[in-house]
């Protein structure tokens, strides 16, 4: 069985804890401070750290910072007095695998102890994983064939260091990003890098689905976890669920957690990984009360935030040269090249369609250039052009304001006119104009005065 640490000053719940784990076999060092609870990890390096965030002494993400840096083979449970959303989060991104609320159940503690002791690394594993301040700045090479997490940029090179170590795990990956980032690349190279690269892997787009539909497919006859068993199951929008189909997911994703723990004596029949990718926030989407909380614990597991295109430049050379590649291949042609001004081009647009839209805009350069190298004016004309948004001043420089009307229609009339530019912006993309004004797509008929079943083209 496992040695464990269990720092907490409150001394009934310590004792009740250091109980329950001897119960299961274990090993158990129970500590009432962070200092002698670090004092106990360095003395005997156990598998499993269970920390309260408030100890007393010092804060408890200190101790998770110390111990993830001279101790990376231990990991990190966290117990936590609220549970709020920011505090989960901040606990995640500095490797902590899981956490409790208290107050909690015995059966609960169990259960997550079991879950922590699952994701944890051998000694000799976390000896071979390298550091993020090992990762050299090169050209990330793609993790297989079919995984194309393409740059040379820190953000791309920190994904594939994240993809590389948790790969093997089981852990929930909720990834985070704009349209057209990559994320269903991500979620792909994630499975291709695993064990189960030789099991399905399938995807659900949540956004496109009406509830019973979803429902159906979730948890009726041959689900989609029944189908891809073994394999990867990715949900797209994740943040598009309704909320009856967010209980029904928690209350599966708890089951089958117990049922892979071994804690309820069966056996798993619906064993898959499940990630999650989402256009929107979901930290934001719970503070609305829009997402369920404990729903967004269960899947950010493992949090993976990429970037978008316009804030990594340096990936759009390397990516051109894939694209450009994979045209060749796909034609049956001579792989074309580009010029250094068409580079300057594509390396000053703003890319509100990320790397989606690069891979378009070179399709089109290819598909017009009448030599092998592709030149500036083969580009799309959004590119090589700057973008202006037309104004209305007068000789004094200053717009005329219609003075005498309500402040409403005036207020309601530039919302629309700021509406349809940005829809200019995005090349009439209604879901990119959603995203990048931070309204759903029903809000934003309702703004420009169209129904929601899209039968009025603007």
């Amino acid at each position: 069985m496992a040695r464990i640490a269990i720092i907490d000053d409150e001394a009934a719940i310590l004792q009740r804890m250091t109980q329950l784990c001897q119960a299961a076999g274990h090993e158990v060092f129970g500590c009432h401070t962070h200092m002698d609870g670090m004092a106990a990890i360095r003395a005997h390096q156990p598998e499993l750290a269970i920390v309260d965030l408030h100890g007393g002494d010092v804060n408890g993400f200190g101790l998770v910072r110390v111990c993830r840096d001279q101790f990376p083979s231990t990991a990190i449970m966290m117990l936590m007095n609220s549970g709020s959303a920011e505090t989960a989060i901040e606990a995640m991104r500095l490797g902590v695998v899981d956490h409790l609320t208290k107050p909690f159940g015995d059966n609960e503690f169990i259960q997550t102890v079991l879950h922590a002791l699952r994701h944890q690394d051998s000694p000799a594993e976390a000896a071979r994983q390298p550091q993020p301040s090992d990762v050299p700045r090169r050209l990330a090479q793609p993790l297989s064939p079919s995984s194309k997490l393409i740059g040379q940029s820190e953000t791309i090179q920190r994904i594939l260091d994240i993809v590389r170590r948790v790969a093997n795990h089981d852990s929930p990956v909720l990834i985070e990003g704009e349209f057209g980032t990559g994320k269903r690349m991500a979620a792909r190279a994630l499975h291709e890098a695993s064990h189960r690269r030789e099991r399905p892997f399938e995807e659900l787009t949540c956004a496109t689905m009406s509830e019973d539909a979803l429902e159906a497919d979730f948890f009726g006859p041959n689900s989609i976890f029944q189908r891809v068993a073994g394999g990867t199951v990715h949900l797209t929008e994740v943040n598009q669920l309704p909320t009856r189909i967010q209980t029904q997911l928690y209350r599966f994703m708890h089951e089958t957690q117990t049922r892979r723990s071994g804690f309820d004596g069966s056996d798993s029949t619906d064993d898959c990984r499940l990630i999650a990718s989402t256009t929107a926030s979901l930290e934001q989407a719970v503070k609305q009360g829009q997402f369920r909380e404990n729903l967004f614990y269960k899947l950010c597991v493992v949090p993976l935030k990429i970037a978008p295109l316009r804030e990594r430049r340096e990936d759009i050379r390397p990516l051109v040269d894939d694209f450009l590649q994979a045209i060749g291949e796909r034609t049956k042609t001579h792989t074309k090249t580009i010029d250094s001004q068409s580079i300057d081009f594509l390396e000053n647009y703003r890319w509100p369609g990320n790397v989606s839209e690069l891979r378009n805009a070179i399709e089109h350069a290819c598909a017009f250039a009448e030599s092998h190298c592709i030149r500036a004016a083969d580009l799309p004309s959004k590119i090589t052009e700057p973008i202006e948004v037309a104004t209305k001043p007068t000789t004094e420089g200053v717009a005329p304001l219609p003075i005498g009307t309500k402040l409403d229609d005036f207020i309601k009339s530039q919302e629309r006119l700021f509406i349809q530019e940005t829809l200019k912006l995005n090349n009439g993309s209604r879901e990119k104009t959603a995203y990048m004004l931070g309204v759903s797509i029903a809000t934003l008929y309702r703004k420009m005065g169209l129904n929601t079943e899209r039968k009025t083209q603007m």
